[in-house]
């Protein structure tokens, strides 16, 4: 991805200002929707570099053996629908969202989550979700 195009997240941003600098670990994110958001952007960038990302984020007891993004997918649109917790003094949040894809058929589709945030360590991690919330 060049680094000077919109952030997939959907941020007014950089991609390489925004979810490029966590992608990179540069940055910690401050809340579990910047978390959240760096995890969309990371599917949406996929390869080694969204696969990384997705890996550090996940919580140890819920995270897959594969972090693998699916390649036939192609992510997008982000809209957060709504928060809970998850700021900066906080040890827990909640983020609802809906991300937009196109699947390798080229069929429209829609993904809903409200998944659930820790802290640990000092940094967010995504514990796990409830798919169309």
């Amino acid at each position: 991805m060049q680094l000077e195009r919109p952030c997939p997240c959907g941020l007014p941003a950089t991609y390489d200002a925004c979810c490029g600098r966590l992608h990179r670990g540069a940055a910690p994110a401050a809340t579990a929707e910047e978390l959240m958001r760096s995890r969309y952007a990371a599917y949406a960038v996929g390869g080694r570099v969204g696969a990384d990302h997705l890996f550090r984020t996940w919580h140890p007891r819920t995270r897959p053996a594969d972090t693998t993004p699916d390649p036939g997918l192609t992510w997008t649109g982000l809209t957060v629908e709504a928060t809970e917790a998850g700021g900066p003094e906080d040890t827990t949040g909640v983020v609802v969202f809906a991300a937009r894809f196109v699947d390798a058929t080229g069929q429209p589709g829609v993904l809903r989550e409200r998944s659930r945030f820790a802290r640990r360590a000092g940094r967010w991690v995504y514990v796990d979700g409830d798919v169309d919330a």
